[in-house]
């Protein structure tokens, strides 16, 4: 499966995040993954220090990753688990799951600021990949993104997430949203 767009540059311009509840199956394939994942590390890294990784959450591990995300939602609240639709909408949509890490090198001589930055970059290469293969792609954040409990359930307490990368088939239209003007967010110094 490849994006049938013709440039490289119509493909960047035709890239939209999906919705991960409306990602249906297929989703990538192993080798496909590893492609997207692969892509992904390509993204502008001062340093040379890879100061981020990716965990991915196969279907099989989604019942795990719900009852972490109730396990959180009850700390949150002073109790236990507490059962959610939202957690398990969360945890079990579209047919593939990676869950991006920054993980910044504090030692280096290069700015923490950068290494995160960097993260983010993976993210955005994550999904221009996925798009580039036929997919659509969603990234999330939500409090999930900053909760300790989850974060430990991938990572550790040097290590942020930069977000849920959701990865499918598009079950619906893809909407376009309103892009800012030009004029708007450009300007000459």
């Amino acid at each position: 499966m490849f994006n049938d767009s013709t440039t490289p540059l119509s493909l960047l311009q035709t890239r939209r995040s999906g919705k991960p509840r409306a990602m249906v199956a297929p989703g990538p394939t192993d080798e496909q993954l590893r492609t997207i994942l692969s892509v992904g590390m390509r993204t502008p890294d001062h340093g040379k220090l890879a100061p981020w990784r990716f965990v991915i959450v196969p279907q099989e591990r989604r019942a795990a990753f719900e009852a972490v995300l109730a396990e959180a939602t009850g700390r949150a609240h002073g109790k236990g688990p507490v059962d959610l639709p939202a957690n398990r909408e969360f945890a079990q949509q579209a047919p593939t799951l990676v869950v991006v890490l920054s993980k910044p090198i504090r030692e280096a001589k290069i700015p923490v600021w950068e290494q995160e930055l960097s993260a983010g970059a993976a993210c955005m290469n994550i999904g221009h990949a996925a798009h580039a293969l036929g997919f659509v792609a969603g990234w999330l954040t939500g409090w999930a993104t900053y909760d300790d409990h989850v974060r430990d359930a991938f990572g550790g307490p040097d290590e942020r997430i930069a977000g849920f990368i959701y990865i499918g088939t598009a079950g619906a239209e893809l909407e376009e949203r309103p892009r800012p003007d030009y004029e708007d967010v450009v300007s000459v110094w």
